[in-house]
């Protein structure tokens, strides 16, 4: 656009300075005008307006290149080589297929190799340009890199002039790792444009490929003319939207507990490998005590220390139920007073803070993934499908087969074993709270994952479902339906696969194999059923994307955790004592994998609506069947459990304790010496 300013206006310096024009600046005397853009405006008020625009080269966010706030209709390029490596691709972070020549390549390629290819980003409306991050081609099978580029700016896409630094090279280190390079003077314009001056032509190729994220502050639109591009930005809930290192997070998770003390309580369930504590909110009515009949539920985030987005998810839910908790929200108090909650923001403390660092554009694709002894937590639980499928396999009687509470092999538990300490840690941590239902919450891709995340013949990727899988295809649905990013049928898919395509939810192992995975590790070894969810596109969103963040996910967060009381619950006592039973086993007809009662012999077996024969049985008990019959309702049916002892067992517990014998029992036993003596006429009468 033209730009026209008054000499005496005070804002003329700043846009003099920073905008680009395609005429000379000319003298008014009642303001200022944008041609095209702005209506004439008092010199106070685009005073006013400079002055907010006036921020730091740091405060600048990503315009949303990785994040995908650019669509694939703002990228331009002067050529690209196929569709696969068209404009479209040149975001940053941005990941590749397993194969080269797909349409899911990991860059911007030029067609051609000569210094005046380009890519280009339209940001739609003026922009104040602050700088531009760099990384070279994502691929298992090509090396190609941009080492110097120049960047121009323009206002209508035809007139270009160059950054002030244009003659500055900057060099990318690696194909992986991002560079930054902030201009030393910001300019004002709608497009920008990278072009390349040399490149890496002993790679593979020899090709020009670049990822890129652009920074820009976005100007004031005073006549809201651009009001069909304004997306929702923010959020109505007063919560602390940044990103909080350990400290900053501890120190939220104890503001928290101040603020709801009836409600939270924090506690740790070990360190980190450096020596940072795991620490977790627990939100209930009666916090630090489990309930006879009431579900526990957990999420889990930051697996991956660079994945932080499920990190500030739940410090955000946490003070998000302190606060409605507070006003009375009817549906927050029903789950507090209903459900045992607990929420781990980071299970890899060490990892995060590596990230946290680096920044959110410059952490790259894997700093922070691992823990401090590079270990994957992801594949670092015990692997209990490869026993179980072995079993399967040579066993000839079904009958001794056990379907869940598989032991845990005892190479892994020794000290010598590979596992991380924050691995044990959640471990114990499943095995001493009685959890029903966990979400994994991780980043880098928009799908929910449920088990097996293991294929069952180490295949590359295969559909392995449990037993149990139509309800797991409920719980995933009942995120990615809700999720206001996944539910878009428009969106565009991250990086390498179309989950659009599966409704945005994915049997693990058919995504791809992932032995040793918490998600199975929780269903072969405890009662509980765990899904994977994965939140966003970029691992590590801009701290500005978090109000939108939470709003995109708030709702699929609070539904998820309600399906907790979908299925049966119930109490298995002892018929005589009305004593809890522990460690009775819970069997659904026609579902091969059965749970087992807690320590006050509470049971939850989630499932679908419909009709189901149960039967429950423990060691020295009768076992005992009912249907139970699961309605389309927000709570579960109640299915009690009354044990009868076995005679001898029964018999045993009556005289140690000098009792008389009732008189069922007594003709229980009457019965049995009958059929004793009926037994020993048959066989004398035989010889």
């Amino acid at each position: 656009p033209h730009l026209l300013v008054a000499k005496e206006n005070p804002a003329a310096l700043f846009f003099s300075q920073h905008c680009l024009c395609k005429k000379r600046i000319q003298s008014f005397s009642s303001g200022i005008l944008v041609s095209s853009y702005f209506a004439p405006l008092p010199s106070n008020v685009m005073l006013k307006m400079v002055k907010k625009s006036l921020l730091t080269i740091s405060e600048c966010p990503p315009l949303g290149l990785e994040s995908l706030k650019v669509k694939d209709a703002q990228l331009r390029a002067s050529s690209y080589k196929r569709r696969g490596l068209g404009p479209h691709r040149g975001r940053l972070n941005i990941q590749s297929g397993l194969e080269d020549g797909d349409v899911y390549d990991g860059a911007w390629c030029a067609q051609y190799r000569d210094k005046n290819q380009w890519l280009e980003v339209d940001a739609q409306r003026l922009t104040r340009f602050t700088g531009v991050i760099l990384q070279g081609r994502n691929s298992i099978w090509s090396w190609d890199v941009v080492h110097t580029y120049k960047v121009q700016f323009s206002n209508d896409s035809l007139v270009w002039k160059p950054c002030m630094n244009g003659t500055e090279e900057a060099e990318t280190r690696t194909a992986e790792t991002p560079v930054l390079a902030l201009f030393n003077t910001s300019t004002v314009a709608r497009y920008i444009r990278i072009n390349p001056q040399t490149w890496y032509e002993n790679g593979t190729q020899g090709d020009i490929c670049l990822r890129a994220e652009v920074l820009g502050c976005t100007l004031p639109d005073p006549n809201n003319i651009y009001a069909w591009q304004t997306e929702a930005t923010g959020s109505r809930d007063k919560l602390d939207f940044r990103h909080h290192n350990y400290k900053e997070m501890r120190k939220l998770m104890k503001s928290v507990n101040e603020a709801c003390p009836d409600i939270t309580r924090i506690y740790s369930i070990g360190k980190s490998y450096a020596g940072l504590k795991l620490y977790v909110m627990e939100i209930s009515d009666n916090p630090g005590k489990h309930e006879l009949g009431e579900p526990e539920f957990r999420y889990v985030a930051g697996m991956h220390g660079n994945e932080v987005l499920g990190r500030e998810l739940l410090l955000n839910l946490m003070q998000f139920m302190c606060q409605e908790y507070k006003r009375g929200d009817q549906r927050i108090v029903r789950l507090v007073k209903e459900t045992r909650i607990h929420l781990l923001p980071s299970m890899n403390p060490d990892g995060y803070e590596m990230a946290f660092k680096k920044g959110s554009e410059l952490s790259g694709w894997a700093l922070g993934r691992y823990s401090h002894e590079w270990i994957d937590m992801n594949h670092n639980f015990a692997d209990l499908n490869s026993g179980m499928w072995t079993a399967i396999e040579l066993e000839t009687d079904q009958s001794k087969l056990i379907n869940h509470y598989f032991p845990i092999p005892e190479q892994y538990t020794s000290e010598e074993a590979f596992v991380a300490s924050e691995t044990r840690a959640v471990i114990n941590w499943m095995q001493n709270i009685p959890f029903v239902l966990s979400a994994n919450l991780h980043g880098g891709e928009l799908v929910v994952t449920y088990p097996y995340d293991m294929t069952r013949d180490w295949a590359p990727r295969e559909h392995t479902p449990t037993p149990d899988e139509s309800f797991f295809r409920w719980l995933a649905t009942a995120y990615a339906s809700t999720n206001r990013v996944m539910s878009n049928p428009d969106r565009r898919p991250c990086h390498n696969k179309d989950f659009l395509r599966y409704n945005n939810i994915i049997n693990g192992a058919d995504w791809h194999n992932v032995p040793g995975s918490m998600n199975d590790f929780s269903y072969l070894h405890t009662n509980c059923f765990e899904v994977t969810v994965e939140l966003s596109c970029d691992k590590f969103p801009h701290a500005s994307e978090l109000p939108i963040e939470w709003e995109n996910n708030k709702e699929s967060l609070l539904i998820y955790m309600e399906q907790v009381r979908l299925g049966i619950k119930g109490v298995v006592r002892d018929k005589d004592t009305e004593a809890g039973i522990a460690d009775a086993i819970i069997k659904v007809d026609d579902i091969d994998h059965h749970i087992r009662s807690v320590a006050d012999g509470d049971y939850w077996r989630l499932l679908n609506p419909g009709e189901y024969k149960v039967t429950v049985s423990a060691e020295g008990y009768l076992p005992s069947s009912r249907t139970c019959q699961v309605m389309y309702d927000h709570y579960p049916t109640i299915c009690d459990f009354r044990l009868t002892k076995v005679p001898k067992q029964r018999l045993k517990d009556i005289l140690a304790k000098g009792g008389k014998l009732p008189k069922d029992l007594q003709l229980r036993l009457r019965q049995l010496r009958l059929r004793k003596l009926r037994k020993l006429r048959y066989i004398i009468f035989s010889d």
